[in-house]
């Protein structure tokens, strides 16, 4: 039974709204882009002078701006979670806890670049288990502290510009929404094509490096460049869950939830072999949604 043209029209009004609202929030990205770029950082070392040399360092580009310099853990994690820097220099043996725990403590909806400086070339391989953007030892050559800012800055336009791309698909996606329609879709763009993925297919989302890799239940793999927390945004389903800084489950699809004897929280996802670990940044509120203790 089709709709009287009055709820079409109020429909339509709506997407419009909707539409609008990105154009603007697009425009104000681009004009932001072009202008200047701003980075602000934290350093976080127990050496003063280590947090010295990084500030002097840094004083050669103008794009960066210091929040703040500190060496207690537990101040700097107060510090980020309140100023929200987009960078985060830390170094992993603190006055009183590690970096490491430093960042199991940051608000999950904060995700500086974390750049990890310290002596200790033990730690490598965990520090880029926690995502880490460059692990640079101590003592490190100017021309070496150079590079991590170079590639820092790429990112941050690539992040601006991925942000931008993101709201052009948003807009594309109020665009091509129907009429009426009972199954919700997102878009995906490959080259020149937009498909669209219905979300009730997908059974998790893992981020890679600069894109996101979306599995659906026809056993595809879907390659997007997007952000977790932008694609979390479109998706605005309470199926989906943000359980770890790099992955998104499809509650629909938790076969079962495993808890070990140290309080690790693992879920096992239907007809999927490996099982993903919940950190401890989004344990509570998985715990809570999924009414266990």
């Amino acid at each position: 039974m089709l709709k009287s043209s009055y709820f079409v029209v109020k429909e339509y009004t709506i997407l419009l709204k909707k539409a609008n609202n990105l154009i603007l929030s697009l425009s104000n990205q681009l004009n932001k882009y072009k202008i200047n770029m701003n980075i602000t950082y934290i350093i976080v070392d127990n050496q003063k002078i280590a947090r010295t040399r990084v500030e002097k360092l840094l004083d050669n580009f103008n794009s960066f701006q210091n929040l703040g310099s500190l060496s207690n853990g537990k101040e700097a994690i107060e510090h980020i979670n309140y100023l929200k820097p987009d960078v985060v220099f830390l170094e992993i043996a603190l006055e009183d806890i590690t970096g490491f725990e430093l960042i199991d403590s940051i608000s999950k909806d904060i995700n500086p670049l974390y750049i990890f400086i310290t002596k200790n070339d033990e730690f490598a391989h965990k520090a880029f288990d926690y995502l880490a953007f460059d692990y640079l030892l101590k003592p490190f050559s100017t021309n070496r502290f150079y590079q991590c800012v170079n590639n820092i800055i790429t990112h941050k336009k690539k992040d601006d510009l991925l942000n931008i791309q993101s709201n052009i698909a948003d807009i594309l996606s109020i665009i091509q929404q129907k009429e009426t329609t009972d199954r919700k879709k997102i878009s995906i763009k490959t080259g020149n094509k937009i498909q669209f993925i219905e979300i009730d297919t997908i059974k998790h989302i893992s981020a890679s490096g600069y894109y996101v890799e979306i599995f659906t239940t026809d056993n595809k793999m879907h390659l997007l460049r997007e952000s977790l927390s932008s694609l979390m945004r479109r998706l605005n389903s309470p199926k989906f869950m943000r359980i770890h800084r790099s992955t998104i489950i499809n509650s629909e699809f938790i076969e079962e939830i495993i808890v070990s004897n140290y309080s690790e929280t693992d879920v096992k996802i239907e007809d999927v072999k490996a099982t993903f670990r919940v950190s401890k940044g989004y344990k509570k509120e998985f715990q809570e949604l999924m009414g266990i203790k």
